[in-house]
């Protein structure tokens, strides 16, 4: 009989995968794909240490949900082995969608899909392959289960998915101010009228948690050079798709190549069966090998986005409390379009203005609780002595004007 596999996690120590359903999972070629895709996409411009994998991360959740399971239990709170090893299949699992560089295929080559339920599509492929064994695991991943806190522990405002990408990307960027206590959140977690709760024990690690989560968002995940990068890809992908679209022939991979080509949305994926087999192909390496043939293209817009990218030319970056005046974007259209001798109207692919808003906690969102000894419940902007209902909810917006440097 095999025996269970162990993994060394620089984060979390050894993680222990037991056989049977949960290391077929981990062994399954869709979950491998998610170790040649970035967790932090462009971060590691900014911080060269971040080169940790979605893998790693669906790894650090599962690690995170079967000692939270383990805590819940020895509270009293009854699970049953099948809906521990569905829950944990299902943190597994959450992540398998991603494509490439986060976000940046849903803004440029894939429309009106969202990674999330591309997880859902891949997650019924691997279902069939296993004979039905994941059928738990995908209805406690759409709340279709009757114990909802199940469901929250893999999505909500404290589920495990935050728990790990916290601590992980902290870990990695070396950014220390993102180092939450998730052992001391874990070991809180309670469930009170199937909902999540945390004891008020665990008051002061829930606004850690919330304070390094802000934190961790203006200096990592929005950091203003990694926004720009970002930018910079998701214009040349853009541009390509426009060449190919006029006649043009471009190197691509077969997979990116099949998005290139078609005009591909959620309607397409539903009605082409190999939409889906090119999307599970896909990961950073074929991005990055285009990216290196584009760089000597005909196409002095291609080539000179491509060459940013793999020379690390990154656009300019101007951060405005206000929104950006019209003229400014007119008089940098202006400068772009004499030096690199291209129409105005072509000018859009080097410029990039975007308004990106971020709050500590979102009211509308899943609520934290606080659950006291007596029985009573709070939410923890009411509970908090230090974070006030005005401070976690306020909105904070900025303008960013990316452009490429004159």
């Amino acid at each position: 009989m095999n025996e269970a596999k162990i993994i060394n996690d620089p984060v979390f120590g050894f993680i222990k995968i037991p056989t049977g359903l949960l290391l077929d999972i981990v062994k399954h070629p869709l979950m491998q794909r998610l170790t040649r895709i970035n967790q932090l996409g462009l971060a590691s411009v900014v911080y060269p240490g971040a080169q940790h994998t979605r893998f790693l991360h669906s790894l650090g959740a599962f690690h995170l949900m079967s000692e939270a399971i383990l805590s819940l239990q020895q509270k009293g709170n009854f699970i049953f082995d099948s809906e521990a090893e569905a829950v944990e299949a299902a943190i597994l699992m959450h992540d398998i969608g991603h494509g490439p560089f986060s976000h940046v295929l849903e803004h440029t080559l894939i429309k009106d899909i969202s990674h999330e339920e591309i997880s859902l599509l891949m997650m019924e492929q691997i279902n069939k392959e296993l004979g039905g064994h994941l059928n738990l695991a995908m209805k406690i991943f759409k709340d279709e289960y009757p114990k909802k806190f199940l469901h929250q522990l893999i999505s909500s405002q404290l589920d495990m998915d935050r728990l790990d990408y916290l601590r992980r990307d902290s870990f990695y960027t070396g950014v220390t101010e993102g180092n939450i206590g998730s052992a001391r959140i874990i070991k809180m977690l309670n469930v009170h009228d199937d909902q999540l709760v945390a004891d008020s024990k665990g008051i002061y690690s829930i606004e850690n948690y919330l304070t390094s989560r802000r934190l961790m968002y203006w200096q990592v995940y929005l950091h203003k050079t990694a926004v720009a990068y970002e930018k910079v890809l998701i214009n040349a992908l853009t541009r390509a798709k426009h060449l190919v679209n006029e006649g043009h022939k471009l190197f691509a991979t077969p997979a990116l190549s099949y998005f290139l080509n078609n005009d591909v949305n959620r309607a397409w994926f539903y009605e082409h069966d190999e939409a889906l087999k090119m999307y599970e192909c896909l990961d950073d390496n074929d991005i990055w090998s285009s990216l290196k043939v584009w760089a000597n293209h005909d196409d002095k817009i291609l080539s000179t986005l491509s060459c940013d990218m793999i020379n690390r030319n990154i656009f300019k970056v101007e951060v405005y409390d206000e929104p950006i005046s019209e003229n400014r974007i007119s008089e940098i259209r202006h400068g772009i379009a004499k030096k690199f001798a291209i129409e105005e109207k072509d000018t859009s692919y080097m410029i990039s203005v975007n308004t990106i808003q971020k709050d500590m906690y979102d009211t509308n969102d899943d609520k934290i609780t606080i659950l006291y000894k007596d029985g009573t419940t709070k939410d923890i902007s009411k509970a908090s002595e230090i974070l006030n209902m005005q401070l976690l909810s306020k909105k904070i917006r900025k303008y960013y004007l990316c452009y490429q440097r004159i």
